[in-house]
């Protein structure tokens, strides 16, 4: 079950999962761009159209995916927008802030929330928090996108302890600037800032990304559970 599976890093683990044996759920807010990677993934891959900010349809949709594939193995939280960014904190509108909220940590609790029994009742889970290094060292003039990664890593923390003894892992990831329509959107002085950071000086990509992703969830990355994976070009190294 991959979320923001439409476009960008989650469709791009969405295939890899795929083309390593896996049967995906892709879940968006985006019906049209979401039946179009369905499509072009394969016969094995399921698009459910959903809001993810409401707590009600992720749980329904959760069930949908338990009844339509048997079993839900594998979480991926990848949802997720910037808001308004080049920003300083005394200009952050209030209504944006709660936004990025509600698309970036809530929902990655909803759907963890609503695959979480399903995966005790089977001694078994992999899921993966797409974070930041926003949420490790703070983007200035990304105070509520930094502050969101960093609420994503805080729950991996926990969820991490709190089902280390059930056979469920859960991790977060955390990139530095990713090649996505995500970041093509953003004013190009906010990604020169985080690109000049990075001691590779050059963006990740989305194979890189899938990589990793496809590892963490893997039957075999089972004894890394609460951690937050670097991906950063040698921006972080702790």
């Amino acid at each position: 079950m991959v979320t923001g599976a439409a476009s960008g890093l989650g469709l791009a683990i969405a295939k890899k999962l795929n083309d390593e044996g896996g049967q995906v759920a892709l879940l968006d807010l985006n019906e049209t761009a979401l039946q179009e990677a369905a499509g072009n993934i394969g016969p094995t891959a399921v698009a459910f159209p959903i809001d993810l900010t409401n707590e009600l349809e992720v749980s329904n949709v959760a069930s949908r995916v338990a009844d339509r594939f048997g079993r839900i193995d594998i979480l991926v939280n990848s949802a997720g927008i910037t808001g308004k960014t080049n920003t300083r904190s005394h200009e952050v509108e209030t209504g944006n802030l709660r936004l990025v909220f509600e698309v970036n940590f809530m929902a990655s609790f909803f759907t963890a929330r609503a695959v979480l029994p399903l995966m005790l009742k089977q001694n078994y889970g992999r899921i993966l928090h797409i974070a930041s290094i926003a949420g490790k060292e703070g983007n200035a003039g990304m105070l509520a996108y930094s502050a969101s990664k960093a609420a994503v890593i805080g729950m991996t923390k926990v969820q991490g302890k709190e089902y280390a003894e059930t056979g469920i892992t859960i991790n977060a990831l955390a990139p530095a600037v990713i090649q996505t329509p995500m970041v093509d959107a953003m004013p190009e002085a906010q990604v020169k800032y985080m690109t000049d950071k990075i001691p590779m000086k050059r963006c990740g990509t989305l194979e890189e990304i899938a990589h990793m992703a496809a590892f963490i969830v893997s039957p075999g990355t089972g004894f890394t559970t609460g951690f937050t994976f670097d991906m950063t070009g040698g921006r972080a190294t702790y």
